[in-house]
């Protein structure tokens, strides 16, 4: 079998489900990227994957592209996600087992009532709503939008992304988060209006002002992060409050793996949030927005983590409390988090379950699982 995986560059969030893909079929698999990766995410402390044995990059020479039109065509399925559809249109003429691999269409609400944006969604999606075309949701909310325009009846299915997690074991973990007798949190994010560092701010003061014993480490970079430190400052905080990074992606996984709660912010810009994955598989007790992409697929509120509403009154508050106050329930949490990557959400379930699904597709049937990565979104 032969499956591409196109894409607009390569990350460490999506080199486990490749590499998955090679151990099952080998040379079969390649990921296209289709631009390099940019600057931004370089100073990010993210590595430049373009060298993978596996990547074709068609940006590179005409050599490149050339081969990247072929597989497009070619290959017995494609995945396709941040990409020029240019390297697909022959394929979907002709009805070849496609997947698209999205977040959410609308992120901004105006959107869905803009003449422009329905076009868009019309050429790439609905027109191809009775073909052999697919959504992979990468997003909890892809799925209603897709409804909302009448595309992939029946066809969608929950994806996300796969990056890497602890191998860590789990009582190993435990011992290092009881070590230190404060109560640790984490918040991993860019410093832009998107991912909220002011709730972070906010909650450190409520916490402070109850008396309660905790640090906060606020790990990342962006335009809003001297704003934050000065008013951190300003607000008597900085005991409490740490300003860190940017580290490399298994730095951060590190960082993770010492705290006891991670915090998630983002609001529904958010398309998945890969680093929810991490946390999770640091064995971390979260604290979400709903609004997030992965939210709804990853956690269950009050089992493997605690989902809150930003229109609620001290939401985010109560729910960390919640966590602090009560050690098992925090441990329940960590424990069911750790599992739920070690033995669902991971890159070797997902490319065993998408391949699952392909033979199904193929033979007429769909898919079979009820939970999880390929499950009915």
């Amino acid at each position: 079998m032969k499956v591409t995986f196109f894409s607009n560059f390569l990350l460490h969030h999506q080199t486990p489900f490749c590499e998955a893909m090679v151990k099952r079929i080998g040379d079969g698999f390649r990921f296209v990227a289709t631009e390099p990766i940019p600057q931004e995410r370089l100073d990010m402390g993210y590595r430049d994957l373009s060298g993978a044995s596996y990547a074709v990059n068609s940006y590179k020479d005409d050599e490149s592209f050339n081969e990247a039109m072929r597989l497009g065509y070619e290959s017995d399925v494609v995945i396709i996600g941040s990409a020029p559809d240019v390297f697909i249109e022959k394929r979907l003429r002709d009805n070849k087992l496609t997947f698209r691999y999205s977040e959410r269409f609308f992120k901004k609400f105006r959107w869905r009532f803009h003449p422009h944006a329905w076009k868009v969604r019309y050429q790439r999606d609905t027109r191809y709503r009775n073909k052999n075309l697919y959504m992979l949701c990468a997003s909890a909310y892809t799925a209603p939008d897709c409804r909302s325009i009448l595309a992939y009846p029946n066809k969608t299915y929950k994806w996300g992304y796969f990056p890497e997690i602890t191998t860590v074991p789990y009582e190993q973990l435990r011992s290092e988060k009881d070590s230190d007798p404060l109560i640790n949190i984490i918040w991993v994010s860019r410093f832009i209006p998107l991912k909220h560092p002011e709730e972070v701010i906010n909650l450190a003061k409520q916490l402070k002002a109850g008396r309660i014993s905790f640090h906060i480490e606020m790990l990342g970079i962006g335009e809003l992060r001297e704003e934050y430190e000065t008013i951190v400052k300003k607000e008597n905080l900085d005991d409490v409050i740490l300003f860190s990074g940017p580290f490399s992606p298994p730095e951060v996984l590190g960082r993770m793996q010492k705290a006891d709660i991670f915090l998630f912010t983002s609001d529904k810009n958010e398309g998945w949030g890969a680093v929810m994955n991490e946390a999770m598989s640091s064995a971390c007790a979260v604290v979400a927005c709903r609004e997030i992409g992965s939210v709804p697929f990853l956690l269950e509120h009050g089992e493997n983590g605690l989902i809150y509403d930003k229109r609620g009154k001290n939401t985010l508050y109560r729910n960390v409390r919640k966590l602090i106050d009560d050690k098992s329930f925090r441990e329940k949490l960590q424990k069911n988090a750790y599992d739920t990557m070690q033995t669902v959400w991971n890159a070797e379930s997902a490319c065993d379950r998408l391949l699952d699904l392909i033979d199904n597709i193929q033979n007429g049937r769909d898919t079979e699982y009820t939970y999880g990565p390929c499950s009915k979104a």
